[in-house]
This record gives structure tokens, C-alpha cells and sequence, in this order.
């Protein structure tokens, strides 16, 4: 079976319909990591792209938080702002949707994922320390996570971790061939809202029976979502952010 894994869309349309065209015809299900909503000006047509097509989806803190099940003194201005504006505008068959999604981990087959640390959803996973805390409590051998807009990811074995680093992904996506005895951690990155300076949108793709994962990037059309962030009146800051990447 081949994956898409996504993670971070953060109602951004646009990104993700480009990250759709470039992999069509390299994957058979797709699977999301969370944060389908919150930052981005269309959290109606991810969300109904998400309930027709997605295999296995978890929440993100956003998700959780863009339809009241959080208390948003814990979200910094920008972000409360963001949640505020996506709950008047979900629509409630999407609003139930995204309140009912699980919390994470959750298994698929032999690998599982996440949305941040598998040991606490709402816990960042940003370098080889913070993974070493985390791979001796981990299930399976492969977790793919999100939450902190990295592409990137981490190995483990014989008792030590290392960063991948941040994957190079020029035109075609980058090849990473899954070893014996080594356990990982692996962010595919955010479609929607990327933070490691590189605007494209991120993704992953997995081969399960080759055994072979490949982190992937495509552009997108930033101007049109920073248009219609803009139109949306969110804050101007959701819209500069996506010309820097970070």
C-alpha cells in the first residue's frame, strides 16, 4: 500500500490542492496527522475534502480549538483570532466532524500516527533530544507526527537518536529507505503553513512494501491565500508568514 501523509494543512486550500496534483497517481489512501483547520481562510472545503477522502485522520490543537473544545487563553493572540474567525465559519456538519475526530496516537497496521509527541499531542518534537525522551516509550518501530511545521525527522538505534536533518527537496521528492533495527520519527512537514523557510508546501510520501518513505515539497499559489486571508480579515501576520516560510 502507498500513503500521502499530510499533516498541518491549516485550512489552506490552495497548498493542498497542489500538493494533491503533484503526488496524484503516487499514493492509494491518504492519511493526515491533524490541524486540518485554524490560520487559513477555507476550513469549509478542507474539511469536506477531508470527510470524503482521507483513510485515517487524528486532531490537532487547532482542530480542537477552532470548534470550542479548548480554552483559547492558552492560543496566542493571532491564533485565538484565527479560532475565533473558523468557528463562525465552519459549517455545523464540519464542526461535528472535526469535534468527533480521535485523539492520537492511532495504529495503522504496523506504524501509527501522531500530532505532536506520541506521548502528548499537544508536546513539540523538535530535536534529537526531545526524541530520545520519546522512542523508548513508542509503540512501533514508525510514527509519522506533526504539529511543529518541520519537515524533517529522527532515528533511533542501538539506544541513540539522530536528526535526518531538514530534507533538500529540490523537483523530485527525496528518497529515505526505511532500515532493520532502526525506529523513526517522521514529519512530513505542513501543507498549509510551513516554518522552515521554505514556502513550498511538505508532504510525505510512504511505500509501504518498499519499505521506502520520500519527503516531497510543491509550490502553491501564495498570493491567492494571502488574498483571501486578507478578505477574511484575519490577521495580517497569517498572510505575511506564508511569503517567509516560517
Amino acid at each position: 500500500m502507498r500513503y500521502l501523509i499530510v499533516s498541518d494543512i491549516h485550512a489552506n486550500w490552495e497548498a493542498l490542492e497542489a500538493v494533491l496534483d503533484a503526488s496524484a497517481g503516487r499514493y492509494d489512501q491518504v492519511v493526515c496527522c491533524g490541524d486540518l483547520i485554524g490560520y487559513g481562510p477555507d476550513p469549509n472545503a478542507v474539511v469536506d475534502w477531508t470527510r470524503a477522502h482521507v483513510l485515517r485522520v487524528i486532531r490537532g490543537n487547532h482542530d480542537r480549538g477552532s470548534v470550542g473544545m479548548d480554552d483559547l487563553e492558552w492560543f496566542n493572540p493571532v491564533a485565538r483570532a484565527a479560532a475565533l474567525w473558523t468557528q463562525q465559519e465552519l459549517t455545523p456538519v464540519n464542526a461535528d466532524y472535526v469535534r468527533a475526530l480521535p485523539r492520537g496516537p492511532m495504529a495503522i497496521g504496523n506504524w501509527q500516527i501522531s500530532h505532536g509527541s506520541p506521548l502528548d499531542e499537544d508536546g513539540y518534537i523538535v530535536s534529537a533530544t526531545d526524541a530520545a525522551f520519546v522512542f523508548p516509550y513508542v509503540a512501533s518501530d514508525l510514527t509519522f507526527f506533526g504539529h511543529s511545521h518541520l519537515q524533517g525527522g529522527f532515528t533511533w538505534s542501538r539506544l541513540v537518536a539522530r536528526s535526518l536533518g531538514r530534507p533538500k527537496v529540490q523537483r523530485d521528492p527525496l528518497a529515505v529507505r526505511l532500515e532493520e533495527n532502526t525506529a523513526y520519527l517522521i514529519n512530513p512537514g505542513s501543507v498549509g503553513q510551513p516554518r522552515d523557510q521554505d514556502t513550498r508546501a511538505a508532504y510525505v510520501l510512504y511505500d509501504e512494501d518498499a519499505c521506502c518513505l520520500y519527503f516531497a515539497r510543491v509550490t502553491y499559489d501564495v498570493d491567492k491565500v494571502q488574498a483571501k486571508i486578507r478578505r477574511a480579515g484575519l490577521p495580517e501576520g497569517l498572510a505575511n508568514r506564508l511569503g517567509l516560510g516560517r
